[in-house]
């Protein structure tokens, strides 16, 4: 009964997780409000070291109750709360409806070097200044780039081919969305990451975790010492085997009758296969088989405060009619630094506690925030940028400052955030179609919030674009309207520290009205 009741209820809570957090990358229409996701992020590991050391606080100290738990239970985090680790168990589970031989595992010997001194090299090189190995390896942003990346535009492309036929019958709840507009250089690292993880666990069940994790390394040495775990009555054994086979860590040696606490992520499927009921989960150290009702409830914990769905459906904003230009523009943008989102409140800032895990990438209803190549540099490869061309950010959004779970972002209140200057507007005369082609345009300053671009007088019936930075707070959506090809004749520069803009004199345009985009 013990057996059942644990792993079922491991199974019971890892779901709920594992559903959770893929929804709060693939809720592309924010219906699920951003509470139904806070419980589970917050416990997401190296995010909640990130936002901690960005401000120490409990209310960004959800690894200490990782570390915790970890303690007490052994590593349950890699089975019910880590998504990659969740991830693996369902790879491995269909490894072994294709092939019995993936499914029988076996004892392995730990490769202990490799494991640690991935684990040292990470330390060494965020202590030395660069997150580039934590957010290449964090499993946490692992699967959330490749959510964000390779299921979400599935799901996109379901909807769409479901709105696409709903129009026949003249039902619109379900309409069209563009898909990510994701250079495809940034693919090739999380492809290679995806496909690693999923033939490693396809056939070998947790080798990523006990080879190459680094988080699955610290938790392996913490649980070491944990107060519950999987003990072995030699008095009963008889050295079957049957719980090497079903143990997917491959940590249970059973012709010693020992177990590799540093790898066993408490699956609990070897208390389900043991015929004797040799095998126990309990207090390190007593003979009995009792003692389970500790984790039990600790696990319960995961699912507090997980509350009632209130939906919301945002707004699309579409062009509409644009003015073409006849001619290309000739004028290269000179960009001297990227924009980082709104709450980054630098690039050096953001850059340090960013685990491009790419949720804000996913979360962001116009589609402007993208992973980097090289904006950056190498170790911010994958960490997201505003692309201006692809989107702008809306001036009434501050969704991506309210998902971060790494602090990288931090909270902006809707009032803060429409007088933070995250870049500056640059406006290129020569560009201009107003100036090459004669022809009336005005697109970026019909739709500037801040009306930082506005139109002036120019030659005859003609006005042309005048920018004011003191009032603008850099949210591209003049770029982003700017209809001229290859370079844009009004353009966003990143500011390396966010600035504060001035409130513009003019009254604030309504937000029904900004939901129309000029062309």
């Amino acid at each position: 009964m013990q057996s059942f009741s644990l792993r079922k209820i491991r199974v019971i809570l890892a779901s709920l997780v594992f559903v959770l957090i893929t929804l709060s990358f693939i809720d592309f229409r924010q219906l699920i409000p951003d509470k139904w996701f806070n419980v589970v992020l917050y416990l997401q590991f190296i995010p909640s070291v990130f936002d901690f050391m960005n401000v120490p606080a409990l209310a960004s100290a959800g690894f200490l109750f990782v570390l915790g738990l970890t303690i007490v239970t052994g590593r349950s985090y890699c089975s019910v709360i880590c998504p990659l680790g969740i991830y693996q168990d369902v790879m491995s589970r269909l490894g072994g409806r294709f092939n019995r031989k993936n499914r029988r595992f076996g004892f392995k010997k730990p490769h202990t070097i490799l494991r640690h001194s991935l684990l040292a090299l990470s330390l060494i090189v965020m202590l030395s200044g660069s997150v580039i190995l934590i957010n290449l390896l964090d499993p946490y942003s692992i699967y959330g780039r490749s959510t964000t990346y390779f299921f979400q535009p599935l799901v996109i492309f379901l909807n769409n081919i479901l709105a696409a036929i709903l129009s026949f019958f003249d039902t619109y709840f379900l309409f069209k969305v563009d898909y990510l507009k994701i250079p495809f250089l940034v693919f090739i690292i999380p492809a290679l990451l995806l496909v690693l993880v999923s033939y490693m666990s396809f056939t070998r069940g947790r080798l990523y975790c006990n080879t190459v994790c680094p988080v699955g390394t610290l938790m392996g040495l913490m649980s070491r010492i944990s107060l519950f775990r999987i003990r072995i009555d030699h008095s009963t054994c008889t050295k079957c085997g049957r719980c090497a086979v079903d143990c997917k860590a491959s940590c249970i040696d059973f012709r010693n009758e020992q177990v590799d606490l540093s790898r066993c992520v408490a699956c609990f499927n070897c208390l389900d296969s043991c015929p004797d009921n040799a095998i126990s989960y309990g207090i390190a150290g007593t003979g009995t088989k009792e003692g389970s009702t500790g984790p039990d409830k600790g696990k319960r914990l995961f699912i507090a405060g997980i509350t009632g769905l209130i939906g919301s459906l945002p707004s699309v904003l579409r062009a509409q009619d644009a003015p073409v230009p006849e001619k290309e523009s000739t004028v290269p943008e000179e960009k001297t630094s990227p924009v980082c989102p709104p709450g980054g409140i630098s690039i050096e800032h953001f850059t340090k506690y960013c685990t491009a895990c790419s949720l804000c990438v996913s979360a962001c209803p116009n589609n402007v925030i993208l992973p980097s190549f090289s904006e950056y540099g190498l170790s911010g490869i994958m960490q997201p940028r505003m692309d201006y061309h692809k989107g702008f950010c809306n001036f009434e959004c501050i969704r991506c400052t309210d998902v971060c779970p790494s602090g990288a972002l931090l909270p902006l209140s809707l009032e803060a955030k429409k007088l933070t200057q995250i870049g500056k507007v640059n406006f290129i005369k020569e560009n201009c179609i107003v100036e090459t082609e004669g022809t009336d345009c005005g697109a970026c300053s019909e739709h500037c919030p801040t009306k930082a671009v506005k139109m002036v007088p120019y030659e005859g019936n003609l006005v042309i674009p005048e920018v004011n930075n003191e009032i603008c707070v850099g949210c591209g959506a003049c770029e982003y309207a700017c209809p001229t090809k290859p370079f844009k004749a009004i353009y966003v520069d990143g500011n390396p520290v966010h600035q504060d803009a001035k409130k513009p004199e003019e009254k604030e345009i309504e937000e029904g009205e900004l939901e129309e985009f000029p062309f």
